[in-house]
Protein backbone atom coordinates (compact mmCIF):
# COMPACT_ATOMS: atom_id res chain seq x y z
CA UNK A 1 0.00 0.00 0.00
CA UNK A 2 2.75 2.61 0.95
CA UNK A 3 4.40 1.61 -2.41
CA UNK A 4 1.34 2.26 -4.16
CA UNK A 5 0.83 5.81 -2.55
CA UNK A 6 4.19 6.93 -2.83
CA UNK A 7 4.10 6.06 -6.85
CA UNK A 8 0.86 8.51 -6.87
CA UNK A 9 3.21 11.08 -5.08
CA UNK A 10 5.77 10.82 -7.65
CA UNK A 11 3.66 10.38 -10.86
CA UNK A 12 1.10 13.34 -9.30
CA UNK A 13 4.86 15.65 -8.70
CA UNK A 14 5.72 15.35 -12.62
CA UNK A 15 2.13 16.31 -13.69
CA UNK A 16 1.12 19.72 -11.28
CA UNK A 17 2.53 22.63 -10.67
CA UNK A 18 3.19 24.38 -7.15
CA UNK A 19 0.16 25.00 -4.90
CA UNK A 20 -0.31 28.60 -4.96
CA UNK A 21 -1.96 28.95 -0.98
CA UNK A 22 -2.99 32.35 -0.16
CA UNK A 23 -5.09 34.28 2.50
CA UNK A 24 -8.89 33.82 1.72
CA UNK A 25 -8.43 30.31 0.11
CA UNK A 26 -10.93 27.84 1.43
CA UNK A 27 -9.93 23.80 1.74
CA UNK A 28 -12.37 21.23 2.15
CA UNK A 29 -11.79 17.29 1.94
CA UNK A 30 -10.82 14.21 3.53
CA UNK A 31 -8.33 13.24 6.41
CA UNK A 32 -6.31 10.32 5.78
CA UNK A 33 -7.02 7.42 3.42
CA UNK A 34 -4.13 5.49 4.05
CA UNK A 35 -3.55 2.63 5.90
CA UNK A 36 -7.59 1.93 6.63
CA UNK A 37 -8.92 -1.54 5.35
CA UNK A 38 -11.61 -1.20 2.86
CA UNK A 39 -14.24 -2.23 5.44
CA UNK A 40 -12.85 0.35 8.18
CA UNK A 41 -13.47 3.32 5.99
CA UNK A 42 -14.79 6.24 7.23
CA UNK A 43 -15.38 9.86 6.42
CA UNK A 44 -13.56 11.92 7.86
CA UNK A 45 -14.58 16.09 6.70
CA UNK A 46 -11.69 18.24 6.86
CA UNK A 47 -11.93 21.85 6.21
CA UNK A 48 -9.43 24.87 6.02
CA UNK A 49 -8.80 28.59 5.85
CA UNK A 50 -5.82 30.31 4.14
CA UNK A 51 -5.63 33.38 7.30
CA UNK A 52 -2.45 34.51 5.40
CA UNK A 53 -0.20 33.85 2.57
CA UNK A 54 1.28 30.44 3.15
CA UNK A 55 -0.66 29.28 6.54
CA UNK A 56 -3.49 27.30 6.60
CA UNK A 57 -5.95 27.01 9.91
CA UNK A 58 -8.69 23.97 9.56
CA UNK A 59 -10.40 21.35 11.43
CA UNK A 60 -11.39 17.55 11.30
CA UNK A 61 -14.35 15.82 12.25
CA UNK A 62 -14.05 12.09 12.82
CA UNK A 63 -16.08 9.32 14.11
CA UNK A 64 -15.50 5.84 13.92
CA UNK A 65 -18.38 4.76 14.77
CA UNK A 66 -21.93 5.21 16.42
CA UNK A 67 -20.77 3.56 19.74
CA UNK A 68 -17.94 6.25 20.36
CA UNK A 69 -18.04 10.36 21.03
CA UNK A 70 -16.78 12.51 17.67
CA UNK A 71 -13.53 13.71 17.58
CA UNK A 72 -12.73 17.56 16.53
CA UNK A 73 -9.76 18.17 15.59
CA UNK A 74 -7.24 21.45 14.96
CA UNK A 75 -4.25 21.54 12.46
CA UNK A 76 -2.27 24.23 11.09
CA UNK A 77 -0.07 24.13 7.63
CA UNK A 78 2.92 26.47 6.90
CA UNK A 79 3.97 25.78 3.05
CA UNK A 80 7.39 26.91 1.75
CA UNK A 81 7.61 25.90 -2.14
CA UNK A 82 5.00 23.68 -2.15
CA UNK A 83 6.00 22.26 0.40
CA UNK A 84 4.24 22.25 3.79
CA UNK A 85 4.88 21.79 7.64
CA UNK A 86 2.32 20.35 9.66
CA UNK A 87 0.91 20.75 13.28
CA UNK A 88 -2.46 19.11 14.91
CA UNK A 89 -3.87 18.68 18.25
CA UNK A 90 -6.47 15.75 19.11
CA UNK A 91 -9.28 18.20 20.16
CA UNK A 92 -8.10 20.66 22.82
CA UNK A 93 -5.48 18.58 24.12
CA UNK A 94 -1.76 18.95 23.14
CA UNK A 95 -0.99 15.47 24.99
CA UNK A 96 -1.52 13.71 21.40
CA UNK A 97 -0.10 16.42 18.82
CA UNK A 98 0.85 14.94 15.40
CA UNK A 99 3.70 16.82 13.55
CA UNK A 100 5.19 16.50 9.89
CA UNK A 101 5.49 17.38 6.76
CA UNK A 102 4.17 16.81 3.36
CA UNK A 103 3.60 17.85 -0.52
CA UNK A 104 0.63 19.58 -1.87
CA UNK A 105 -0.02 18.75 -5.62
CA UNK A 106 -3.53 20.37 -7.75
CA UNK A 107 -4.96 19.65 -10.78
CA UNK A 108 -7.35 20.98 -12.40
CA UNK A 109 -6.71 24.40 -12.23
CA UNK A 110 -5.68 24.47 -8.92
CA UNK A 111 -8.79 23.70 -7.74
CA UNK A 112 -8.43 19.75 -6.69
CA UNK A 113 -5.35 18.75 -4.67
CA UNK A 114 -4.04 15.35 -3.47
CA UNK A 115 -1.07 15.71 -0.22
CA UNK A 116 0.49 12.55 0.96
CA UNK A 117 2.19 13.42 4.16
CA UNK A 118 4.49 12.35 7.00
CA UNK A 119 3.53 12.41 10.37
CA UNK A 120 4.86 11.57 13.57
CA UNK A 121 2.31 11.57 16.50
CA UNK A 122 3.71 12.34 19.91
CA UNK A 123 0.95 10.92 22.02
CA UNK A 124 1.21 6.97 19.93
CA UNK A 125 5.42 7.81 19.48
CA UNK A 126 4.12 6.73 15.61
CA UNK A 127 4.94 7.65 12.17
CA UNK A 128 2.59 7.47 9.90
CA UNK A 129 2.47 8.08 5.79
CA UNK A 130 -0.66 9.70 5.61
CA UNK A 131 -2.99 10.66 1.92
CA UNK A 132 -5.56 12.96 1.97
CA UNK A 133 -7.72 14.75 -0.80
CA UNK A 134 -10.10 17.75 -1.63
CA UNK A 135 -10.81 20.93 -3.21
CA UNK A 136 -9.44 24.34 -2.38
CA UNK A 137 -11.26 27.72 -3.88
Amino acid sequence: MRNLILTLALVCGFITANAQNTAGDWYVGTGDIANVAWTEWSVSPTIGYGVMDNLMIGCSVAQADSTVDMDIDFHARYFVKGYFAYLATDGLSTEGMSFGAGKMFTFHNDNVFVDPKIIYNTGDKTTNLTLGFGLKF
